[in-house]
């Protein structure tokens, strides 16, 4: 199944909100089974097919593809860094 945007961001924010999941849904507005249902697929997506998220102290959030070379990525961290 494929995972729209909005329900990848979702599940990303959830990860990083520290909140239960029912928190979150009530805070959010979601369905709690609907976001059960989702995470269910979301983690059964190949890894590959999940994204690089990187995340700094001061809420910029940068999206890579998941086949984003990791020497590359080592260094932009050395760059950002």
């Amino acid at each position: 199944m494929a995972l729209s945007t909005n329900w990848r961001r979702h599940i990303e924010a959830w990860q990083g909100s520290g909140l239960s999941q029912a928190d979150y849904c009530r805070r959010h507005g979601v369905n709690a089974n609907t976001f059960s249902g989702r995470l269910r697929d979301y983690r059964s997506l190949p890894e590959a097919a999940a994204p690089l998220v990187l995340r700094t102290a001061s809420g910029h959030r940068l999206e890579l593809p998941a086949s984003a070379e990791p020497r590359w990525v080592a260094e932009l961290l050395r760059c950002l860094g």
